[in-house]
């Protein structure tokens, strides 16, 4: 099966082709690698260079727009304008192309991404010999001086997704961070070297739903709070008394 995988979610822009197969049971059941990928990263240009990107991937790759089975889309959480431009893109393949769309949350893909680090799954100090006792923690850039932010162990969410000052984020239950570069030092963790969604991660994350033949859910993005623009008009005019 050949996925196309997008996402916007943060600063960087992201596109690109992965292979999923099924392989059996066990507790990794499906091989995942990817094809090709680009990464642009600039927030101001989601919209520029997501397209581009696809098609730079589909020519390097040999693939047609008909060889591609289903689109992943990671949907937040993310500002409003840039993670609409990956959504509406995904979803505009999907329609065009006659093939699913899967929405996966962005910080799941972060944490899929971890997983495979060195270090990933090291125990936090006082956690005892269960390796589900170590956790990690993923944030992105919020803006406003916030980070989007959840929380995983063993590979599961147990919290989150959810906005935050970092100061009022627990990160107790952590054993790592992943996330912004410009945000993760801000926690007193060991950080693993990932910023932002892969494809491999997305496709990671979708990998059940995509294999089962399932349903996709509609899309929805994880906005989380009110578009900037909508903040700022409601303090215009709190402070005009209209």
């Amino acid at each position: 099966m050949l996925v196309l995988a997008v996402d916007t979610a943060t600063p960087a822009v992201t596109a690109g082709l992965v292979h999923l197969e099924q392989t059996g049971a066990g507790p990794i059941p499906e091989r995942v690698r990817t094809v090709t990928a680009r990464v642009h990263v600039d927030a101001r240009a989601h919209a520029e260079v997501l397209t581009p990107q696809i098609l730079e991937c589909l020519a390097e790759s040999g693939c047609a727009r008909s060889d591609i089975d289903a689109v992943v889309a990671g949907v937040g959480p993310g500002p409003f304008t840039g993670l609409r431009v990956g959504m509406a893109t995904a979803a505009a393949f999907g329609d065009a192309l006659g093939i699913p769309v899967y929405g996966v949350c962005s910080l799941d893909a972060i944490a899929a991404d971890a997983r495979r680090e060195p270090g990933a799954r090291a125990e936090k100090p006082g956690a005892g010999s269960d390796p589900d006792a170590a956790g990690l923690l993923v944030v992105t850039d919020a803006r406003r001086r916030e980070v989007y932010w959840a929380r995983y162990r063993d590979g599961l969410r147990v919290a989150g997704p959810a906005v935050d000052k970092p100061a009022d984020v627990d990160p107790e239950a952590a054993a790592a961070i992943a996330g912004s570069a410009s945000h993760v030092d801000l926690f007193d963790l060991p950080v693993l070297p990932v910023e932002s969604p892969s494809p491999h991660g997305l496709v990671t994350v979708a990998a059940p739903a995509l294999l089962a033949g399932a349903v996709p859910e509609p899309l929805v993005p994880l906005y989380l709070r009110r578009p900037d623009a909508v903040e700022r008009s409601y303090r215009t005019l709190d402070r005009t008394g209209a």
